[in-house]
């Protein structure tokens, strides 16, 4: 079967977007790259109790499959820091090849010094300038684990946080505000706070050799326009590579708009590297959820590409039948289910429009705006479904089988439309 190569435009949205985004160093993580005009990356962390070796893995593996580029496990015991190498061995033979980040809070530089295999397995460690030591043991503890990381040539993410900021650096602000003609609020310093002990961090890391393109910083809060605020300025004082992630985000929909809202203003703007949605999983509900969210978001912004977009109705009185809510169900499900081989197989896929519309007003011009749409009878239409191939009506489908005949047509489209990898 000859196979219509489907066009691709010249210049991608990620890569118009590179253009007006703001300049920071590359840091190389494993086989990932972030930052240095980069597509912003996605990454997800396990809530698994890292010293369970199979549990862990299989979440690991998990969130790589569904599309997580970086994932990151908890270090918090001894037997966890043990169990990091047996993860990422376990990954390998699984044929995952995800690079794996060390949480580390407290006593990170013990465990890596206890642990070298843990420190070798890792591919970045992240520490937070709040809780990485206290008092006279803060430079110290703070030095050991750049060392490490120098040692084992692996970079650092220097996460500061809004509920673990440094008491005594706070304090010292609040001294430096109190003694201002205009002192800033409240607000204002804790913002500085949180930026300081970030780039304060950074500043100490390459004065112990870690180079620049070997860090990456982020500044967390809880609050959307905090985290607008503190990312700006964060972006306007410096040239480090950043995570964005809204910290505690929540649970449904409220986590998913909150973080929504914070990282499209500042992904808009030009800032970010790579982003995680901090949602709390639903009970029984998949931890990979938050993966989806963080690439819908990419996607829907058209800063990257990650799996066929679905246009769906959302249904008014002139939509009584639910069939073109199940049908959308369906095409997403299946869309998400197959994205895994298709992206091995097929390239470009990734970039499929298709649409599944519900009545007459709005349905043959969304479908035919789609590579591939469908549209449902309404309330008094006639009992017939149009289907619409790169905007011209090619069939129309009846009766019980809709569902199978058009995902039927959205397989044959990508195989004869999409050239495989391997010619």
């Amino acid at each position: 079967m000859s196979v219509v190569t489907k066009h691709q435009p010249d210049t991608t949205p990620a890569q118009a977007r590179s253009q007006t985004r703001r300049h920071s160093i590359g840091v190389r993580i494993g086989n990932v790259r972030i930052g240095g005009g980069a597509p912003v990356v996605v990454q997800s962390m396990t809530n698994t109790d890292t010293s369970d070796v199979t549990g862990t893995a299989r979440q690991v593996a998990a969130l790589a499959r569904a599309g997580s580029e970086l994932v990151r496990v908890t270090v918090n015991t001894r037997e966890a820091a043990a169990a990091v190498p047996h993860i990422r061995e376990r990954l390998d033979m699984m044929g995952v090849s995800v690079p794996l980040i060390g949480d580390f809070h407290y006593n990170g530089h013990q465990l890596l010094e206890a642990e070298p295999a843990c420190a070798e397995a890792l591919a970045k460690y992240r520490i937070n300038p709040g809780n990485v030591g206290f008092g006279k043991k803060k430079d110290s503890q703070f030095g050991a684990i750049i060392d490490k990381a120098l040692t084992y040539g692996k970079p650092v993410r220097i996460g500061a946080n809004w509920g673990s900021l440094d008491q005594s650096l706070v304090a010292a602000l609040m001294d430096e505000n109190h003694a201002r003609p205009e002192p800033w609020d409240a607000a204002h310093v804790a913002r500085e706070a949180l930026i300081r002990s970030a780039l304060d961090s950074a500043a100490r890391a390459e004065e112990l050799g870690l180079g620049r393109d070997r860090i990456i910083l982020s500044a967390k809060v809880s609050g959307v326009q905090e985290l607008i605020a503190v990312y700006r300025d964060l972006a306007a004082r410096s040239d480090y590579a950043l995570h964005l992630g809204l910290t505690e985000a929540g649970m449904g929909s409220k986590g998913i708009v909150a973080s929504s809202a914070a990282l499209a203003v500042l992904l808009q703007e030009g800032i970010g590297d790579t982003i995680r949605i901090s949602l709390t999983p639903e009970p029984g509900q998949p931890r990979t959820d938050e993966v989806v969210v963080a690439q819908e978001l990419l996607q829907t912004m058209g800063l990257r590409a990650f799996t066929p977009m679905v246009t769906a109705c959302p249904g008014c009185g002139r939509t009584t039948s639910t069939v073109f809510q199940e049908l959308a169900k369906a095409v997403q499900g299946h869309v998400r289910a197959k994205m895994p081989e298709w992206r091995v197989k097929y390239d470009g896929v990734e970039n499929l429009t298709l649409a599944v519309m519900g009545c007459v007003v709005n349905g043959p011009g969304e479908s035919k705006h789609a590579d591939i749409g469908i549209s449902l009878p309404g309330t008094g239409e006639a009992p017939s479904a149009p289907v619409f191939i790169d905007g011209k009506k090619t069939v129309t489908l009846r009766g019980e089988g809709i569902a199978v005949e058009f995902i039927g047509i959205v397989e044959n489209y990508i195989a004869t439309h999409y050239a495989s990898r391997g010619d």
